[in-house]
């Protein structure tokens, strides 16, 4: 997964707030609280947040939580060589570049800011600490993210990790950005909109040489990390190794096997059309 050197980062899609605070548990609105477990919290924010009416993409509602910046990443993160050095910089190449596909894919695509944070922080969707994992905020329409989640994807949920991992879990995420902005978020039930956003992981995947931020399509290898994380995350893996047991009933975002075939959907279609959470489901 090798940018482009000369490829030029656009560094204000990413936010560096740092260790901003506002932990607290992972509270969100109407005091459920989101716990340990990573991606797989990040359904049940959604559902708290159409719950309170934040679901809305912003319009009205509480304003964005303004971060105070901690580190000029426009100054540190200039070019693709930038990006093949520098964690961060990966992040914002990798945010460039999915943002990049889904504005010549989707109409009236809208950008949505990453936050890099560390330990806590505050959203116009309330207080997340780490444990939260990865997630997207409808209401101030940013994604959210401690890059310490990317050592627990290794040593907690077992995947092999990689650059290429990283950027499934960020490409997951804006899955979820697209799916707010034409309204599926309120439509879909759990799993299905899980599955989807991992599709559209996948499409992006298929699709992300063409932005221009990478030197060459993606190598069996990289496709492979995307895979391995997909399935460290499923909802099966994840009960079997907190619980003991396994039940179905209770999944969130779809077993390991649906969630690899969900990215597999997408990475061998390209087609955001092909990821119809019916026919993921």
């Amino acid at each position: 997964m090798d940018f482009r050197d000369n490829a030029n980062l656009d560094a204000s899609q990413v936010e560096d707030a740092g260790g901003s605070g506002g932990g607290g548990g992972g509270r969100f609105p109407g005091g459920m609280v989101i716990g340990g477990g990573g991606i797989v919290g990040l359904i049940v924010t959604v559902v708290v947040l159409l719950l309170n009416g934040l679901g809305d993409g912003g319009s009205g509602g509480e304003q964005p939580v303004r971060q105070q910046p901690t580190s000029n990443l426009a100054q540190q993160c200039r070019t693709g060589k930038d990006a093949d050095q520098s964690e961060k910089c990966r992040v914002v190449g990798v945010v460039n570049s999915i943002q990049d596909y889904w504005k010549g894919s989707l109409s009236g695509y809208r950008p949505a800011k990453t936050v890099l944070y560390s330990g806590g922080v505050r959203t116009a969707c309330g207080a997340a600490d780490s444990s939260v994992g990865p997630f997207y905020c409808p209401a101030d329409q940013r994604v959210y993210l401690d890059l310490s989640f990317f050592d627990d994807l290794h040593s907690r949920f077992g995947a092999q990790g990689g650059p290429f991992a990283q950027a499934y879990v960020i490409a997951h995420e804006y899955g979820h950005h697209v799916q707010n902005l034409v309204g599926a978020l309120e439509r879909g039930g759990s799993v299905g909109t899980e599955l989807q956003a991992d599709c559209y992981a996948g499409v992006w995947a298929k699709n992300a040489v063409d932005t221009g931020f990478y030197d060459k399509p993606f190598t069996d290898t990289d496709i492979a990390q995307a895979v391995d994380a997909a399935a460290a995350v499923g909802d099966d893996r994840i009960q079997q190794r907190t619980r003991g047991r396994v039940d179905p009933e209770s999944f969130t975002h779809g077993s390991s096997r649906q969630r690899v075939d969900a990215f597999k959907q997408g990475y061998t279609t390209g087609q955001p059309a092909r990821c119809d959470t019916a026919e993921l489901g």
